[in-house]
């Protein structure tokens, strides 16, 4: 690892193939470098998240967070291992208990807005679920390929978890900012004089 980190420009990538963990060279465009790109750009959005004022108690959990996909990026870059674990899971799972408790019931759809933090968490939760879309992806090809050894499912579990998280932080967050929730109006085209959707005008 020393001596990757002290020559980053390495060039063993202009032929379009990027190394595993494992010694093994996969296309770029492959399934599981597709996840880890994936895990890392989310990794990156929190990053900008954390760039904001936020609650002490969700500054330390996103940071947790960020080294969790770190080991999830690292268990996606070596074939057959195991980093992240059920020990995981159970931690969103506490801070998805913890944060609902101090939210309302929600009634309407909402919308990804109100602050500044809020709207980058709903970021957040989408760039997780393109990730979860594409760890499932990979699955199913590992699956499909006896020679290959499955892909774990706690990695698919923990982003599924975490967009679900990145939800509930982002209410969180509005409130931590004086603000609520930005609700959808399934009635606003009449209220605003326009046309109902699927009418004829």
């Amino acid at each position: 690892m020393g001596n990757r980190l002290s020559k980053i420009a390495t060039r063993t990538g202009d032929d379009g193939t990027t190394g595993l963990g494992d010694g093994s060279r996969v296309r770029k465009d492959d399934t599981r470098i597709a996840a880890i790109g994936e895990v890392d750009e989310l990794n990156s959005h929190i990053g900008v998240l954390l760039c904001e004022p936020l609650p002490d108690d969700v500054r330390a959990a996103l940071t947790a967070i960020q080294h969790d996909l770190f080991d999830l990026g690292g268990e996606l870059c070596m074939p057959g291992h195991t980093i992240v674990t059920d020990a995981h899971l159970a931690r969103l799972d506490g801070w998805l208990a913890e944060y609902n408790a101090t939210l309302p019931p929600l009634k309407e759809f909402i919308l990804p807005g109100g602050s500044r933090a809020a709207a980058l968490a709903h970021v957040c939760r989408t760039v997780c679920r393109r990730a979860e879309r594409v760890i499932v992806a990979l699955g199913a090809e590992q699956g499909a390929n006896a020679s290959s050894a499955p892909l774990a499912q706690t990695p698919r579990r923990y982003v599924n978890r975490l967009s679900d998280l990145m939800f509930v932080l982002a209410r969180v967050l509005n409130r931590a900012e004086g603000g609520a929730d930005v609700l959808w109006r399934h009635d606003r085209g009449a209220a605003n004089g326009q046309p109902e959707a699927g009418s004829s005008e």
